[in-house]
């Protein structure tokens, strides 16, 4: 069955609901993308995303947020060549399960006092809500760039662009569709926006 896909509707532009709580329970796609939109994460050959290793890191760091927060679920994700998209569930949550997110481990910083300014070339406002997709994605894309800077030729280099893109999803067909599309967004490659090919100068 052929994928459905949009193109009017699918767009890379934040568009953000004023005073919506992004802690609350739901699902969210998200999208982020490499610095200058490089390659830095693998090739399509034949309409197949070949993983590098550098995009077995963001996918195997991706597939690590269920098991350190207690309170997300993973949807269809996708790991492109200078991009990334995923679903990703709010479950609903007892204060015990934010005690991660306090722990004094260096390796879990809080979050509420995390910020990529000088990490990985994303910089996000300091301090979002403990818990929140802010939060999330911004240890998200700095737990993978530390652990993308022990690749030589990635040392110390930037690796994402600013921010990220989010969609609430809001109903079952919504979420139908943006599983369609990342399912389908390997053999779209050649007609994707952010292809260097469809870049123009």
């Amino acid at each position: 069955m052929k994928p459905k896909f949009d193109p009017q509707k699918h767009h890379r532009h934040s568009i953000r609901l004023n005073e919506y709580d992004y802690s609350q329970a739901g699902a969210f796609y998200v999208t982020i993308v490499t610095w200058h939109r490089e390659c830095l994460l693998g090739e399509i050959v034949n309409g197949e995303m070949k993983l590098n290793n550098a995009g077995k890191i963001v996918q195997w760091k991706w597939l690590e947020l269920p098991k350190r927060l207690q309170y997300v679920e993973l949807g269809a994700y996708v790991v492109m060549p200078n991009h990334f998209h995923g679903i990703l569930y709010f479950l609903e949550y007892v204060g015990a399960t934010r005690q991660g997110l306090t722990n004094t481990n260096s390796d879990t910083i809080p979050l509420q006092t995390k910020t990529t300014d000088s990490i990985d070339g994303s910089p996000l406002p300091r301090g979002p809500k403990p818990a929140s997709m802010g939060a999330i994605m911004s240890q998200f894309k700095s737990r993978a760039t530390k652990r993308l800077w022990k690749i030589p030729e990635l040392n110390n280099t930037p690796i994402w662009q600013r921010n990220y893109y989010e969609h609430i999803i809001r109903n079952e067909q919504d979420l139908q569709n943006k599983t369609d599309y990342i399912e389908a967004n390997p053999i779209l490659w050649d007609k994707d926006d952010v292809n260097p090919i469809n870049i123009k100068p």
